[in-house]
């Protein structure tokens, strides 16, 4: 008897810790879920193009001096972050090919106005002799020939000594515009090549800023030069307003975008070379059906969201989205006005859990 006591006894200590387990598991199953809800509303609502962007200097804002041949640099001024103004030296190169060949061609037109005094001349009598009947009209015609070749000669000469004189001032190179030295990529004493990939310093209009985006080819054509946009540096919530003012009619094959330019609304104080968050007002819908953005949940490529529903209960709603923005999307069948989407807890939420709506 005593024996089937204490297998009685320990048959039912074991039994004990499954009750017990068996409740806690039917507690965490049945105990409602907090979440956070917005409800759907219809309003008018905007598309915005979102993309990045890089602060960069207007056309004709910005200067990058090169030598005009290969030459030593007698002389540079300014320093990074020195302010200038218009007509200020920036650059002085010293290049004695270039003089040496300026009075090589002044020395040219020299010659050639002599050439054509002379050949004038010649005409001149000729035709007089020709009026007494003592030159023969073949002998006029030559020396009318010899003239124009020699005027033709002179002219030639003259646009060779302009061009070489064009070319002798670049070794003086000053600033067309009041704005600050962006760069300095040499120093006095050094020699430099007359190629792009060798510049000397870089000037540029920290009034005159813009934004050059580069727009995917999908949304290029949402993009209508005069719209608004907002300008953001990274990680940073604060706007600067800012309008488009030329998109590219080509884009880029090799990235599927195009190039956006942006001007600033106002004097802006991001530097040049800044990357930028841009978002750009696109399409305009009345009547449409909104909700925020974190309430889309994507899964195995199936879009839903989760509402709460008048039993306090989650369902999972497949929707279709339309329009959207960083922070609202617009919901063109799946949901109804008046529906409360579930933005925070619904990670993981399985169809038909209880729910707790915060602030309820």
């Amino acid at each position: 008897m005593n024996r089937r006591l204490a297998v009685a006894a320990i048959a039912s200590a074991l039994a004990l810790p499954a009750c017990h387990d068996q409740a806690v598991e039917q507690v965490e199953t049945t105990a409602a879920v907090p979440v956070a809800v917005e409800t759907a509303h219809v309003q008018t609502f905007v598309s915005k193009i979102t993309t990045s962007g890089l602060v960069t200097p207007a056309p004709g804002a910005e200067l990058t001096v090169v030598a005009p041949e290969a030459a030593r640099i007698a002389e540079v001024p300014h320093g990074e972050g020195e302010p200038v103004k218009a007509g200020d030296l920036l650059v002085r190169f010293e290049i004695p090919s270039l003089a040496a060949d300026v009075a090589t061609r002044r020395a040219g037109v020299s010659q050639a106005s002599a050439r054509v005094e002379a050949a004038r001349a010649n005409f001149n009598r000729l035709s007089g002799l020709l009026a007494q009947g003592v030159a023969a009209p073949r002998e006029v015609e030559d020396a009318r020939r010899q003239l124009s070749e020699a005027e033709a000669d002179l002219e030639q000469s003259r646009s060779a000594v302009d061009a070489a004189a064009s070319l002798a001032a670049r070794t003086a190179v000053h600033a067309p515009f009041s704005g600050v030295i962006a760069k300095r990529f040499h120093n006095p004493g050094d020699f430099v090549d007359a190629s792009a990939a060798d510049p000397v310093l870089k000037v540029i209009n920290p009034a005159r800023l813009q934004i050059l985006a580069a727009v995917p080819v999908a949304d290029l054509s949402r993009v209508v030069i005069g719209h608004l946009a907002t300008i953001r540096e990274s990680g940073n919530d604060d706007g600067h307003p800012a309008r488009v003012v030329t998109k590219a009619a080509q884009v880029d094959p090799d990235s599927a975008t195009g190039d956006v330019r942006l001007a600033f609304a106002m004097p802006t104080a991001l530097a040049a070379g800044t990357r930028v968050e841009v978002e750009i007002v696109g399409e305009e819908h009345k009547s449409a059906l909104v909700i925020p953005a974190a309430a889309i949940v994507t899964e195995e490529g199936d879009v839903f969201v989760m509402v709460a529903g008048p039993d306090d209960k989650a369902h999972k709603y497949p929707v279709a989205i339309g329009l959207s923005t960083r922070t609202q999307v617009e919901i063109t069948s799946g949901l109804k006005d008046g529906d409360r989407v579930i933005i925070r807890g619904q990670a993981g939420l399985p169809e038909g859990a209880a729910v707790k709506v915060e602030g309820k």
